[in-house]
């Protein structure tokens, strides 16, 4: 069975093809994931500050009700 002498040059521009369009795909897999961590982290970093302000509307809440409570009892 003998390959055909044409058949060398169009294998090698579909393998070059190939080879192209997957450094590429790689090279934007790798670009989106990046930008999906960085889209996490800031999430998570706004989660953070809305827990830490959550916590110090509950501390202030607090003190109004002690306030009240010392208030009312005086």
């Amino acid at each position: 069975m003998e390959i055909s002498p044409m058949l060398i040059p169009i294998a090698g521009v579909i393998a070059g093809t190939v080879m192209v369009v997957a450094v590429v795909g790689i090279v934007f897999w790798f670009k989106a994931r990046d930008k999906e961590l960085q889209y996490h982290q800031d999430l998570r970093l706004k989660e953070m500050e809305h827990q830490r302000r959550m916590k110090e509307l509950e501390i202030e809440l607090e003190k109004t009700r002690q306030r009240n409570a010392t208030s009312q009892a005086a």
